[in-house]
């Protein structure tokens, strides 16, 4: 058990550096998936805060989708920070997956972001 959580660590650690490379100063939106819901931020580094979130647990979301653990509630989740992130002025932002691979509900909610208007 220890040894993978030391995995995950080091695979978070290691897309953190390279995001922090090539972020020049923009935001960063994080992904945390969980096996029953999924939840999305923005987060200003150098501010060290939170400038908008997202997830399934809101009560519009819960009301209106089946699970919040599928890729249809990814993408809308997606859709809402995008959403959220223009009327905080933000459209620039380079995509945290944190230890997920960039595959099924990660993926969805990208895509849902970039639908959404946000750009990275």
């Amino acid at each position: 058990m220890a040894k993978d959580i030391q995995a995950t660590d080091r695979r978070k650690a290691r897309v953190r550096r390279s995001i922090r490379a090539r972020a020049y100063g923009k935001p960063r939106l994080t992904v945390f998936r969980s096996s029953k819901q999924i939840y999305a931020q923005i987060i200003d580094d150098v501010k060290g805060a939170t400038l908008v979130s997202a997830s399934t647990l809101e009560k519009p979301q819960r009301e209106a989708l089946k699970t919040g653990a599928d890729i249809n509630a990814a993408k809308v989740v997606g859709k809402l920070i995008a959403e959220r992130a223009a009327a905080a002025g933000i459209k620039q932002v380079v995509f945290d997956r944190g230890a997920y691979m960039y595959h099924g509900r990660v993926k969805a909610l990208a895509e849902g972001a970039r639908e959404g208007g946000l750009d990275f």
